[in-house]
């Protein structure tokens, strides 16, 4: 390959989903557009370091990884994460909210207030809520009361999550039921922190940003990269990390996780796929819609 790029992993914004490249170079994942690219890196797949600072071994990980980091790396890049618990002294504001991604699939979450949405779109939430604002340990302690009182987890697998996007219910009130109901739970409960302002239910729902209506089932999804290996299709949605691609042997989904840490190329169009696909197992059509 001629020219090849690393890939830095996807953002969302409010204008939509985007790949970014080491350099600053991006790419927009709007439906429609065509996706190819061939693997490069004969010497495999990279660590992509942590907190902005590069891997000092420039460690290989494993093409199945959807991290991207060696164990010192990971461990580096954690022990800086709100989501790890690490942190207490950030003095920004944090929102508390509820997110649904299927029937029966709703979770509490907290995110800085000045991210905005960003952190829902990233997870590939369906619908989700505000519940309240305040300082991150009222955030957090809101959250572990929602987890107690309503057993309502902090995190939901991507493989569940990606079982259900094909057959989601048609309407966005369906779809914002199970968020108004447990919001309306919440508020009732009387061991929220003084500080955490409680908000509104004001539903929001994704499926357009996503591309979601309409989304047939999907065959099976990318299990790794690997170098030689080339993907190609056309973008039909796009949900948190996943790209939804129309390939030559049906809908595929690719984590655009196992990009990172690769130097890809330019690849030829027309659906074909010549790294690793793991297929969904037929017997489960009738309970999950084809995927797991």
């Amino acid at each position: 390959m001629a020219q090849v790029w690393k890939c830095a992993g996807l953002r969302w914004a409010a204008d939509g989903a985007v790949l970014v490249w080491d350099g600053g170079r991006r790419s927009a994942l709007s439906r429609g557009k065509s996706v190819a690219f061939g693997v490069a890196g004969e010497g495999g797949r990279r660590c992509v370091g942590a907190r902005g600072n590069p891997c000092p071994v420039r460690a290989v990980v494993s093409g199945r990884s959807t991290g991207a980091r060696c164990e010192e790396c990971a461990r580096l890049d954690r022990a800086h994460s709100v989501a790890a618990d690490t942190i207490a002294d950030d003095p920004r504001p944090y929102r508390v909210y509820l997110a649904w991604f299927g029937p029966g699939m709703v979770k509490v979450g907290i995110t800085a207030a000045e991210r905005g949405s960003a952190r829902l779109l990233e997870q590939g939430a369906v619908c989700f809520s505000w519940l309240g604002v305040g300082p991150l340990m009222a955030a957090r302690r809101t959250e572990e009361l929602l987890r107690a009182a309503l057993k309502v987890p902090d995190r939901i697998p991507y493989a569940a999550k990606r079982a259900v996007r094909s057959a989601l219910p048609e309407t966005g009130a369906e779809r914002a039921a199970e968020v108004t109901a447990l919001h309306a739970r919440a508020l009732e409960l009387d061991a929220w922190p003084e500080s955490l302002v409680r908000q509104p239910c004001q539903p929001v729902d994704h499926v357009g940003a996503f591309g979601l209506q309409g989304l047939p089932t999907a065959v099976g999804e990318v299990a790794e990269l690997v170098h030689g290996g080339t993907v190609s299709g056309e973008l039909a949605a796009v949900a948190g990390p996943d790209l939804h691609l129309a390939t030559a042997r049906g809908l595929v989904v690719l984590d655009s996780r196992l990009m990172t840490g690769w130097e890809l190329g330019p690849g030829s169009a027309g659906g074909e796929i010549t790294v690793p696909v793991r297929e969904f197992r037929p017997e489960a059509v009738g309970l999950q819609d084809g995927l797991f």
